[in-house]
This record gives structure tokens, sequence and C-alpha cells, in this order.
């Protein structure tokens, strides 16, 4: 397997060459796109646990061979008893530790897929990657660095250090860890569903654990979760429609940005003339999405509204006037992966524990890493996203697909944190409007619009290694952003149907590949 490819039957890109192994796996036992994309998601809980797992949360879209699109939403809520008054005096969510962990949704996230159309039996789903964590999986690229980072403070967690600090020191590149208590989770779950972990002894034993790291979260939080399947939210681009997750996703930001972009008579050309007029659409989306994006019960607009003419009207005004929108925030850690098949089924999907690692916190009896999705709310008081009691934070998961009038033509999905509408706002429109290959379009040098740290002002864009100067003195000379170099790129995969087949790319940021047949 490699980075690029091309096939007539199906297709898949996934950030580790496990995980698209298995995917690639299920596909040559009868298995469709929804099959393949569970195969990969459950292997990259175990070879990517840095980045995803079990105590994450869950986004996808499916659509179905009947052409039919579903929007799955499985993200966790704060426990029932998060007290917000233990923060006074605080600025923000602390990102590590017990505070931030929220209930994790990807499981029922995984076994809400799995409804919608999967050909192979559920328990299958979990062969590989309970393989991989009692017989070993060797140490990526991405985890070594995480591992590595000498400000990270995973080696002073019992259940972290016990499986990736042997003897005091992290694991280094292309050693063999086993996750054995992991193993035994996904064992648990294959054989018994969801629901061990939703109610069940799985879910008492990691809510015991967890409270005694102290976390509040108890089994009623966890039964208490579920996973939705929605309608999913979607714009027109051109000859296009593109389709993303409504919130508490972040995905209609990328939304935004398109309809921006043809509102305004803008060349989508991230790398053309009008980079910096693209950087300042932006600049004004992340600042609506900053103001309205939380839990859809607590919202102060419908998430409809967020996509209406006269909204978007108001934002291509702000964007025309050079005003300064408000502060983006850190990114996260997550994996997005793509699947399609030629019976027309196709599956973006995004799990996430949020920063590497989460909260920090592996609970030793269940081999569970805690998300921290928690530190997505804000103490702003009266803000929707505030931090409350059994409430669903901002969410940055965000996949996405493309449509044209004869049906599915794209499947996109990235990490970024924060950064991923405009992440796949390069990719998009590089593949689906400049004609270039997906595995061009995902390996391409990338700029992101980066935070006004500290009222920094000018606003700062984050430009890759091998950005063209041109673009560089584009996205300087309009409004005068700060370009500065940054690594805050993500790594996105994206996958072309066309009557001729599939094309598909893995972004070499990873440690995945791409695959067709």
């Amino acid at each position: 397997m490699g980075l690029r490819a091309d096939g007539t039957n199906w297709a898949i890109a996934t950030p580790h060459e496990a995980a698209t192994a298995a995917g690639v796996a299920a596909f040559e036992r009868g298995g469709n796109a929804i099959d393949a994309a569970l195969s990969a998601a459950v292997t990259l809980a175990v070879a990517y646990p840095h980045m995803c797992g079990v105590g994450g949360d869950l986004f996808a879209l499916v659509q179905r061979s009947d052409g039919e699109t579903l929007a799955i939403s499985s993200s966790g809520r704060s426990p029932a008893a998060a007290d917000p008054a233990a923060l006074a005096g605080v600025v923000a969510v602390p990102i590590r530790g017990p505070v931030a962990i929220t209930v994790p949704g990807a499981v029922a996230g995984w076994h809400a897929v799995h409804t919608t159309g999967a050909r192979l039996p559920w328990a299958g789903t979990f062969d590989e990657a309970i393989r991989l964590a009692e017989d070993g999986v060797a140490v990526s690229r991405s985890l070594a660095g995480t591992l590595a980072d000498p400000a990270a403070p995973f080696a002073a967690d019992p259940g972290l250090a016990e499986r990736f600090y042997a003897g005091g020191a992290p694991a280094p590149l292309g050693s063999i860890v086993t996750q054995p208590t992991l193993g035994a989770t996904l064992r648990t779950l294959a054989h018994e569903g969801p629901s061990a972990l939703y109610g069940g002894e799985l879910g008492r034993a990691y809510a015991e654990g967890l409270r005694g790291a102290g976390s509040p979260i108890t089994l009623g939080d966890l039964a208490g979760h579920e996973a939705h399947v929605l309608a999913a939210m979607r714009v027109a681009f051109r000859d296009l429609h593109v389709s993303a997750v409504p919130p508490n996703s972040q995905g209609f930001a990328l939304l935004q940005m398109l309809a921006l972009l043809e509102r305004l008579g803008i060349d989508p050309d991230m790398d053309g003339g009008d980079a910096g007029r693209i950087a300042h659409v932006i600049e004004v989306v992340n600042a609506d999405r900053d103001r309205h994006l939380a839990d859809p019960d607590r919202m102060l607009v419908h998430p409809s509204t967020l996509l209406d003419d006269g909204h978007l009207a108001g934002l291509a005004d702000e964007a025309g006037s050079g005003a300064a929108p408000r502060p983006l925030r850190a990114d996260g850690d997550t994996i997005a992966l793509v699947t399609a098949d030629a019976e027309g089924n196709a599956v973006s999907l995004i799990q996430s524990l949020f920063w590497g690692f989460g909260s920090g916190i592996l609970e030793p009896s269940t081999g569970i890493v805690a998300q921290n999705r928690g530190a997505c709310f804000t103490l702003e008081a009266g803000h929707p996203n505030h931090f409350a009691p059994g409430v669903r934070p901002f969410h940055t998961l965000m996949p996405a697909l493309v449509h044209d009038d004869r049906g599915l033509v794209g499947v996109a999905g990235t990490m970024g944190g924060y950064q991923q509408p405009q992440i796949n706002l390069h990719t998009i429109t590089r593949t689906f409007v400049q004609g270039v290959h997906p595995a061009e379009a995902v390996a391409a040098p990338r700029w992101v619009v980066l935070d006004r740290e500290d009222g920094h002002d000018p606003a700062r864009v984050g430009v890759e290694p091998g950005v063209a100067a041109r673009t560089r003195e584009a996205l300087a000379s309009s409004r005068s952003f700060e370009v500065t170099e940054s690594d805050s790129f993500g790594h996105a995969h994206l996958i072309r149907r066309t009557p001729a087949g599939f094309s598909v790319g893995s972004d070499p940021r990873a440690d995945g590949a791409a695959a067709a047949g």
C-alpha cells in the first residue's frame, strides 16, 4: 500500500497502515465500505492509542447504497456531578487531568455506524484490534513523538507508565507495545456489545477507576449516553453539494467558508492571488463558530440558522469590512478515515481523544484512555458553551461528503483540532475545483489562520515549508496578516469517485496508507 491508489471497486485511506490493512481485509471478506471503516476505526484504537480509542468520541457521515446520507453524532456529556464552581478564578478548563473527562461516545458511535448497513457481524470488527492489543503493535512515528515530548505528563500516570514507559523511558519508534487490558475490553465489547460499557460491568470498572483519579463520572453518566443519527447539513458550492454533521460538530464552519467564497466571488485557489481574502473569510467564520457553537440543546440560535441566507449575508459584510474577529483555540489530536465502495456506500469517520492521550489518564483495569473533550468548554459566563453538568461541549470533529448532481463524488476528513474546517477547505477545493488527484491534494503544503494570542495584531497565518512565495505574499499583503512558520496542519484523507472508479490519498504527515481495489 502506498500514498496514491486508484481502483474500481473500493477505496480506503487511514492514518495508520495497520488500520488500512484491517479495512482492506474487511473488503476482501465481502464487507462493504461501512465494514471497512469500522474495522479500521477499532484497529486505530490500538495502533494510534494517543489519538483515539474506547474513551473518546466519534462523528461520522455515512452514505448508504440507496443514496441516503446519515450523520452520526456520538459525543459524550460532562458528568452530572461536574462542579463548575470548583474552577472559580481559573481562566480555562484544565487541559489534562480529571476535570476535562467527559463520557466516551466512540463505542456507541461504532455501533450506530454498524446499524446503518454493515454486512459483516459486529464481533468480527474487533478481531484485528484484539490481535494487535494482545500480540503488540510497533510504535509509530506519531506515537513515538507524543511519548517523547518532554512537556508531556504521561509518565506520571500509572496506567500510561505501565504500558508506554517501561523502565521509566518512553517506548521508542518501532518498539513493540502490548495493551492486554485494552484487548480484554475489546473482547468484552465484541461479545457483549456497547451495553457492556454503557451500564454494564465494564462501564462500572471504568467509572470506579476514574473516580479514584478524581473524576465525578458515574455508571449512570455512561448509561445515559446515546449516539444520535441525524440529517446532514448541506451547502451548495459551484456545481457541488458539501455535507457535514450538525452541531455540536463544527462542520458548519466549512460549509460557511465555501458559501462565502461563492457569495463574495473569491477564487478558491488556496495558493492563488486571493489567498489573503480567503484567510479573512476563515477568520470571520471561525469567530462566528466560536460565538455560537455548543451543545445544540443550549445554542441560542437554531443550527440551521447558521446557513440561512441572511446570516451568510451578515458574515459576507463582516468579511468585507476588515473587522478583527475573536481568538481561536489550540490544536487537538484526532484521526480521520475514509472509505467508499462501488455499491454506493461511503463513510467519513472521525474519532478522537482530543489532545494526545486525552486527559493523560489511562484507567488501569480496562486499559481505556479517558478523553479530555471537556477542555472545549469555555468558562465565559453566559456563553452557550459554558462548562456545566450533563452537557455536550463544542466539538472539533467534522467529517465531510461531497456530491454533485449524479451523486457522491468525494469523501473527506482530517485531524487538526480547531483547524479542521480550513484543512478540509484546502483538500476539497484542490481536488474538486482544480482537479488535483486526492493524493496530491492531501500532501500539498498548507497554510492555516492561527489564533490572536494575547491580543496579537495583525492575525497570524501559519505556513508549512513548501508554500509558494506568491502565496505567502498574497497572505501578507491582504489586511497585513503576519506570516509565520507553523506545524498546525493536521493529516487529511480524501477519496474521489468518478464514473471510472476511485482515486484516493492518505496524508504523508501521518503513518497511514491509501488503497483501492
